[in-house]
């Protein structure tokens, strides 16, 4: 028997996923993701983790009907060749197209995963409205191929029972992707407070109201650092390089691009900030929670998820950059309270988001 694990983006395959293939192999099961990234490139990396890797043509944010007719085909010969028995899928293009050609192809064990609803369904304005339109459209089509839908929290769940996407008996929670709490373990805090945001540099992400809110801080507090983590993006809505330079080149942050082990810079905060405006479950904020830190975040889908106000960290008003500012500014007038709601935290991650618990999840829905 094999699964096959369908994402437009590499990188997250292997490094958000990882533990879920695990343990489709120790269930017996024959592995392949296949992901958007050239095969010489990772192949060995997941051949050394057991699993076989294969590449599709795909342009995550692209809007081309003929680039998406192309990953239709690679999809489609891809799959074709792997046989796969069941289909793990995420991220929006894989999860339509590769929903649809499953189905076509006789798949008939396809189960997607919605971790959050994109940018896409955040946009107002006219072209972002006809293409939420379309890609409503689009997933009705695709769900109707597939056995369950994977949701990883509950607002996300109704807007797709809202749009007639899903029919709620079809759906299952995931409490996030999970966090290896051998992997993430607590580390002691730094003597100052330290504030960090990771992610990918994004507007929905609330990188802009970071920025603002160092800003703000590093000039009534010049001894704070603000540190940044995340690579520069393709998606509609990333800042570029010429955006963020002024604010690397003042001092204001201190940029370390996109990472590939990000605990020695989790080792070096005790605050981590995402003022995202909307998540499925953010996991940087459940592996920070894992490191013992304490979580400013967004009363939002998804983001809300993760903290109990006042016990582990605290929820602000999404793009409001002076609720950010106050609650930077209790901690560093207060830093006894990072220790108490760092505990927390960790006792949170550990009830609710082990990777083992939400993989138990996957694992019995999928039937395996």
């Amino acid at each position: 028997m094999k699964i096959a694990i369908l994402s437009s983006h590499t990188p997250t395959l292997f490094y958000f996923r990882l533990d879920m293939m695990h343990m489709f192999g120790k269930l017996g099961y024959e592995v392949v993701a296949i992901g958007n990234e050239d095969e010489k490139k990772w192949s060995q990396q997941f051949l050394d983790n057991g699993i076989k890797y294969r590449a599709i043509k795909i342009d995550r944010n692209g809007l081309n009907p003929l680039n998406d007719l192309s990953t239709v085909i690679s999809i489609k010969n891809v799959l074709q060749q792997e046989k796969p028995d069941k289909i793990f899928v995420y991220q929006a293009k894989t999860v339509v197209y590769g929903s649809i050609v499953a189905g076509f192809l006789g798949i008939r064990e396809v189960y997607p995963l919605i971790a959050g609803i994109g940018s896409v369904f955040l946009s107002n304005d006219v072209k972002g409205s006809i293409v939420k339109w379309v890609l409503t459209i689009e997933y009705r089509y695709a769900m109707k191929f597939c056995e369950k839908i994977f949701f990883q929290n509950e607002d996300d769940i109704r807007l797709f029972v809202a749009l007639k996407i899903v029919e709620r008996k079809d759906t299952v929670l995931l409490r996030g992707s999970g966090v290896n709490l051998e992997k993430f373990q607590v580390q002691k805090l730094p003597r100052e407070i330290v504030f960090l945001f990771m992610g990918r540099l994004i507007r929905d992400k609330g990188i802009c109201e970071y920025l603002e809110a160092c800003k703000i801080i590093k000039m009534e507090f010049p001894k704070v650092r603000c540190l940044l983590l995340g690579g520069y993006d393709t998606n509609p809505s990333a800042l570029t390089k010429e955006e963020l330079k002024p604010f690397i080149k003042s001092g204001v942050i201190e940029y370390f691009g996109e990472q590939l082990d990000v605990r020695p810079f989790f080792a070096q905060c005790s605050v981590f900030v995402l003022p995202s405006y909307r998540e499925g479950t953010p996991k940087a904020v459940l592996e920070a929670m894992a490191c013992g830190k304490a979580i400013i975040t967004t009363d939002v889908p998804g983001c809300r998820e993760t903290v109990e106000d006042g016990k582990n960290g605290y929820l602000i008003e999404a793009k409001n950059v002076s609720a950010l500012v106050a609650k930077m500014k209790q901690f560093i007038n207060n830093p006894g309270l990072v220790k108490d709601m760092a505990l927390v935290g960790r006792k949170l991650v550990e009830d609710v988001f082990d990777v083992n618990k939400v993989n138990q999840v996957i694992a019995k829905t999928m039937k395996l």
